[in-house]
Order: structure tokens, then sequence, then C-alpha cells
């Protein structure tokens, strides 16, 4: 299978409409989607790699580092659901280069920024290439899923947390030796991704002309939760994107201060072990969703949240080695659910697809910011410890998953 998701993009895309594998799973479409998503969120995983050296350039505060991390997942989180509530009723294949050019725009202004407002703009023009891009790129994995939802959702997840890995990577290597103008380098990877996604788009189109002939049209069934049953499951789901992103936040912006402040290593350090991090996470990305296949969402769901909490009640107490060591497998049991909960309530609210995707993916992206710009706050009136020690206990909210019904595929109460 990983041999499958390594494949040269290109070729892949080329080949997708016809190379199919046992049981209907586009392996082909699924690498290049999964790959234009580690090219997305490496540029915007570059944005908070790079946090230390604009503190340090421009002379801000937590707090506005916090802010430029709100503006990102601001424009990110307020588009994403808007997206997806239209294109599952009009459908945009060619808006997936779209997203990505604006992306390429948003780094360019970074890289050439002068004032702190042109940082935010910067990072809005982010967040808004990630906001066209995820709820129609999910979309297209599930096409390409062959009815295995969880491997289709964890390839395409991988894409991107491996992404977010090279990203802070890539930041220490090119950007912090040459300086903020070397962000442009990036433009390159936005290039490569808009030709492969326009690839997809025509594989995406060409599929769906089927579904739009009135014969050849399938209606997915109506769940048979209430509309009660389905708003409580959403609203536990919300619940548990909360616990698990308010935490990730911590870790993805201020990590690099924790260990500089704390430890007093380098920012190359400090961003050798975020990237440490970021590995871990998109290993369970991988791990989590065949688990769901097999197990059940619910299983994977309790796993990723309770599962975790003994790790980050130890964290602000160990030394160098053993934080680590700890962000290891917090990384790996954190990130395993989110394939769960994406997949899960796209079976609460079957022929929704854009809608939970972006409506999910954008909560993310908002808790993302929003928790950014909060602990930016916090950790300017307490410390960047106290943070970490008040983090600590938010993976308790993974009791709520109690109140989650057993539903298959089609939102049918098992």
């Amino acid at each position: 299978m990983s041999e499958n998701v390594m494949a040269t993009p290109q070729a892949a895309v080329i080949s997708a409409p016809v190379k199919r594998a046992v049981g209907g799973t586009v392996f082909g479409v699924l690498a290049a989607i999964s790959f234009s998503h580690l090219l997305n969120d490496m540029m915007q995983s570059v944005v908070p790699a790079i946090y230390p050296m604009l503190k340090q350039s421009y002379h801000l505060d937590f707090g506005q580092i916090g802010v430029i991390s709100l503006a990102f997942q601001i424009t990110a989180s307020l588009f994403q659901p808007l997206v997806g509530m239209y294109t599952d009723r009009r459908p945009l294949p060619f808006s997936l280069p779209i997203g990505m050019a604006s992306t390429m725009l948003g780094l360019i202004l970074l890289s050439v920024a002068s004032s702190y407002g042109a940082l935010l703009a910067a990072a809005a023009l982010v967040g808004l290439g990630s906001s066209v891009f995820h709820p129609e790129s999910a979309r297209v994995a599930r096409m390409a899923s062959g009815g295995r939802l969880g491997l289709a959702q964890s390839l395409f997840q991988v894409g991107g947390n491996s992404g977010q890995a090279l990203g802070p990577l890539l930041a220490a290597f090119i950007v912090v030796p040459r300086g903020q103008g070397a962000i442009a380098w990036f433009c390159l990877a936005a290039m490569v991704g808009i030709f492969v996604l326009f690839r997809v788009g025509v594989w995406y189109s060409a599929n769906l002309k089927p579904r739009q002939t009135g014969r050849a049209k399938r209606a997915e069934p109506a769940s048979t939760l209430s509309p009660r049953q389905v708003t409580l499951a959403i609203a536990v789901l919300i619940g548990l994107i909360f616990s698990k992103f308010f935490y990730m936040a911590s870790l993805g912006n201020y990590y690099t201060f924790y260990l500089i402040d704390q430890f007093h290593v380098s920012v190359q350090t400090s961003q050798y072990l975020l990237f440490l991090f970021l590995t871990s996470v998109a290993v369970g990305v991988v791990a989590g969703g065949p688990i769901g296949d097999r197990f059940g969402r619910k299983f994977v769901i309790w796993y990723s949240i309770l599962g975790v909490l003994p790790f980050t009640l130890i964290l602000p107490h160990a030394n160098l080695f053993w934080t680590a060591v700890l962000t290891v497998p917090i990384g790996l049991i954190l990130a395993s659910g989110f394939s769960g909960i994406l997949v899960y309530a796209q079976e609460l609210m079957p022929g929704n697809v854009g809608t939970v995707s972006g409506l999910f993916f954008g909560f993310a992206f908002g808790m993302g910011g929003i928790a950014a710009a909060g602990l930016g706050e916090l950790a300017d009136h307490t410390s960047i410890q106290f943070v970490y020690e008040v983090c600590a206990y938010l993976p308790m909210l993974g009791l709520l998953t109690v109140f989650l019904p057993n539903v298959d595929r089609n939102g049918v109460r098992v």
C-alpha cells in the first residue's frame, strides 16, 4: 500500500481513471490527492515554523504571534463549511488548483512582507487556499475509496500530516539560514501542486458525469437517526475536535518556544524536535483509518483521545530527552482519531460529504486559530510552562464519546 501512495504523482493522476485496485479503490487518485495534501500542508506549516524568526525580526509578543495564526485559521475555518455546502450541490472539480494558487500568493506576500499588517494578509491568503482545498479534496478521496472509507481518509490525511512534518524541517534548512525572502522557494511546490490538482480535476470531472445523468444517478440513503440524535452526535464530535485540536495547537504553535524557554536549545534544534512530533502525527493518521474500518469508528475515537491523557499529564514535568520521547506517543495517539471522526460524521449525514468535511476541517482550523491566540495571551501573562500544564487535561473530554451512537456508513444505528 505504501508503495502505491509514494508513487510519482503525475503518472498516478494521468493513469487514475483506468488504473483501479481490487474492490474499486482508485489508488492513483488517492496517491495524487494525498501528495497534493502534502504540498498544501507543507507550505502552510512553514508559517508557524518561522514564528521564532518573525518574533525576533518584527519584535512581536506571543499575543501578536497568536493573531497571525488566527488570521490564517479563521479564513480557513469560516470559508470551508461554505465551500462544502456549495459543492455538495454544485461540485467544482477545478477549484482545487485555484485553492493551491491562493496559497502560493500568500507565500509570495509572506516572503516580501515588511509590516505586521502584510504578515496578517499573507497568512489570510494561505488560509483561504486551505478553505478551498480541503472540502473538495476530501470528496475526491471518498469518491476514490471504493468503499474503504477509513483507508481512503487515512491516505488523504497522511499526506497533510507528512507535509506538516516536512514544513518545519525545510524551514530550518531553507528559511532560517537565508532569511524571510527564501520563503518564495516554496512556490515551486505550489506550481507542482497546481499541475497535479488540475489532473485530479480532470478525473473528478469525468467521474461526476455518470452521477449526473438521470438514470445513473443514485441518491445516498437517508440516516435512520432522528434529527435530535444527529445533532447531539455532531455536538459531541465537535467537542472532541475541540479537545484534540486545542492541544495540537499548543504543540504545533508553541512547542519550539517551549523547548527554547525550558531547555535553551537552538531554533534549529527545536524545529527538528517539532519535526519528530509531526512525523509521529503522520504515522498515527495512517494507522487510524484502517483500525476504524476494522474495529469501528467509536473504538478509534475513544482510544485516540483518552489514550493520550497519561502522556500529556507527564509532559510538562519531563526533561528534554523525555519531552522528545513523550511527544511521539502523543502524536501517534492523538492523530489516529481524526479520520475516524470525519468518516463517522459523514455516516451520520449521508449525501453531505462536502458540508461535513468543510464543517469539521473548518472547525478544526478555527479551533487551532482560537487556541493559538488564546494560548499566546495566556503565555504572555503566565508562562509557556503553565500553558502545557493547563492543556494536559484537555484529553479528558474524550469521555464525551460515550454519548455517540453506533452507526454504519449509511447513518443506520446498529
